[in-house]
């Protein structure tokens, strides 16, 4: 796939390959800082509200100190300007990475939102994946499950290392403990099983990403009257699930075909996807 020509840094458009970032910035040094991770499809974010709700009120979490120009209206421009400028209009993947500049561990300088937007181009959607993902379960790292576990941090190396660790066993994808041994999340999706006839997923204080696909999915889950509960998930309860699916924003739902030893179906799945996804958000 062709790299992108265009990056915006500091609402300013660039060249994706000129140097910008100073080693002395904490976002760099110390992974101070956080993303989001979005959809464009036909010049316009999908789920944006939930996106920019979820960028904002993170950064007041971390102590950024927001300037009155920085609005959610002002990065939605800043997105469609470098869309237009990369070619990517119709389908693409965007992340706007914030971070913080200048500063030691103690000594922090600068708190304003330095950054950074990309694009990538994406083909379209064409349903729920085909093949099933097969998954297993990272062992070597534990998700913390604090107040800021929740928040899409640039600080990413249990994910980095699981990430890796899949590839290298031949996975789609992996599956993330906490300190109890309960299921957080995987790499880049929230979790989400069928189990004796009810989803269920994980809550956010179990260390999951407060992900904008699984709060969208929630709230359409129940407002098709069905069962929806947000409880902790142990590998039993993945043992014993009829049903396991992975969710983000770029993909929507993807089906677990098999954890280990476990298989699952993928009914509910298909229709989550057909009804909630596919028919309305893209």
């Amino acid at each position: 796939m062709q790299q992108p020509e265009y990056l915006i840094y500091n609402g300013v458009l660039q060249q994706a390959g000129q140097g910008f970032i100073s080693p002395d910035y904490r976002g760099f040094k110390f992974g101070d800082g956080l993303f989001e991770t979005m959809k464009l499809v036909n010049g316009e974010l999908a789920l944006k509200q939930f996106h920019f709700e979820r960028l904002f009120a993170s950064m007041l979490q971390l102590g950024f100190v927001v300037p009155d120009f920085f609005t959610p209206s002002y990065l939605d421009s800043l997105v469609k300007q470098l869309a237009v400028a990369n070619g990517h209009w119709q389908h693409a993947r965007v992340r706007v990475t914030v971070f913080r500049g200048e500063g030691g561990l103690y000594g922090v300088v600068d708190h304003l939102p330095h950054t950074i937007i990309q694009t990538w181009e994406q083909p379209p959607a064409t349903g729920l994946n085909e093949h099933g993902l097969v998954v297993g379960i990272f062992r070597d790292a534990v998700k913390a499950a604090d107040r800021f576990s929740s928040i899409k941090s640039s600080n990413y190396q249990c994910y980095a290392l699981a990430a890796m660790w899949a590839n290298e066993q031949q996975l789609d994808d992996a599956l993330l403990l906490n300190a109890w041994g309960r299921v957080a999340d995987a790499t880049i999706a929230n979790v989400f099983v069928v189990h004796e006839g009810v989803v269920k997923t994980p809550p956010l204080d179990e260390g999951g990403i407060n992900g904008v696909m699984r709060r969208y999915l929630l709230a359409a889950i129940r407002g098709e009257g069905r069962q929806v509960q947000e409880v902790p998930v142990t590998e039993e309860i993945l043992a014993e699930a009829s049903e396991l699916f992975l969710t983000n924003a770029l993909s929507g739902i993807r089906w677990v075909k098999s954890l280990g030893n476990n298989t699952y179906q993928r009914h509910l799945s298909t229709l989550l996807y057909n009804q909630s996804i596919n028919a309305r958000l893209w």
